[in-house]
Parts: C-alpha cells; sequence; structure tokens
C-alpha cells in the first residue's frame, strides 16, 4: 500500500490548510495517510551558529525521514504576507541541511487556501517554483479560494468546481 505524507504548512491549532490537505489525502484510494502537525516539529529559529553548537537539530531529522517514508507528499500551504509561515520556513531551513534535496525526489501535490478570494496563490506560486531545485516532483496545484464559503468541515469542498478541479488533479496523480 502506498503512503501519503500530508501537512498544513502552518502552525495553526485549527489550520484550515491542514484541513484542505486533510480532505486531499483521504481523497486516494488504497493509500495509508499519515497527518504530520507542525507543532510537532517546533524547533529553534535556524542559524548556522546554533548548527555549529548543536547539529542539526533531531526534530528536522525526523521530519526529513517523515518526508522519506512518503510515496507521495502533500502539502497546504497558508499564506503570511504572501510567503510560506514562518513555521514551516524554520522547519524547511532545518530539514534543507540534511539534504539540499528537502523533498528527495518524491512526487508532490501542492495546495493553498485562504479566506480570500486568492486562496493563497502567491505562495502556492512560490512552491511550485522553488521545490523542484529542493527534490520535489511537482505532479500539481490548486489553491481553494474563499475558504469559508467553499468548504465543509464534514463535506470538504462544497463548491461544485473547485471540487472537480481537484478530483481531476488527485485522479491524474501517478506516484
Amino acid at each position: 500500500m502506498k503512503k501519503i505524507i500530508a501537512f498544513g504548512a502552518s502552525s495553526s491549532k485549527q489550520s484550515i490548510n491542514k484541513q484542505l490537505a486533510t480532505y486531499t489525502a483521504n481523497q486516494f484510494q488504497n493509500t495509508s495517510v499519515e497527518i504530520l502537525d507542525l507543532n510537532d516539529y517546533e524547533m529553534p529559529i535556524f542559524s548556522v551558529d546554533k548548527e555549529k553548537e548543536n547539529g542539526i537539530h533531531p526534530l528536522a531529522q525526523d521530519f526529513y525521514a517523515k518526508l522519506g517514508s512518503a510515496d507521495l507528499i502533500i502539502i497546504s500551504f497558508a499564506e503570511h504576507n504572501g510567503n510560506y509561515s514562518t513555521a514551516f520556513k524554520n522547519i524547511l531551513d532545518w530539514t534543507s541541511r540534511i539534504n539540499a534535496k528537502t523533498f528527495q525526489e518524491k512526487p508532490m501535490l501542492l495546495l493553498a487556501t485562504s479566506p480570500g478570494a486568492r486562496g493563497g496563490s502567491s505562495v502556492l506560486d512560490i512552491a511550485t517554483k522553488r521545490f523542484p531545485f529542493q527534490g520535489g516532483i511537482v505532479k500539481g496545484s490548486f489553491s481553494l479560494p474563499s475558504f469559508y464559503e467553499n468548504f465543509d468541515v464534514v463535506n470538504g469542498i462544497i463548491h461544485p468546481e473547485y471540487k472537480n478541479q481537484l478530483l481531476e488533479i488527485v485522479n491524474s496523480t501517478e506516484f
């Protein structure tokens, strides 16, 4: 059975991006799904001085191993001032010190959502352009605008057009 690792790239306990990542991962058939919580990987702010003094943080090593165990990685990005959340960026910085190809040539689906009409499209654009340089094989990307109008906790994506767009990506993703 193929394994999916999914997470929202946010430290919010009520992360709408974690909800979207979880929903998306569960659209795949005959897979096992593990949902990560970035709060389980909270580390000091990365610096080369801290790395020199203490080595690579053990939580970064754990996160890297989790990515390595996946057959598919699904990330849904929170957008903070047009970019990654600080929590995600810090984990990425620490983990990239283990291997610049952080995503270990794994297939990925990259998602984003926000309460606004742009649905985190700025951060999604940054990630889809950057992650191939970091060993991610981006199989597809999807932005869900206006999360609270288009997503229901029980039913997932409730807007038919957006639901169909995501399902097309899911159904065409080979891994």
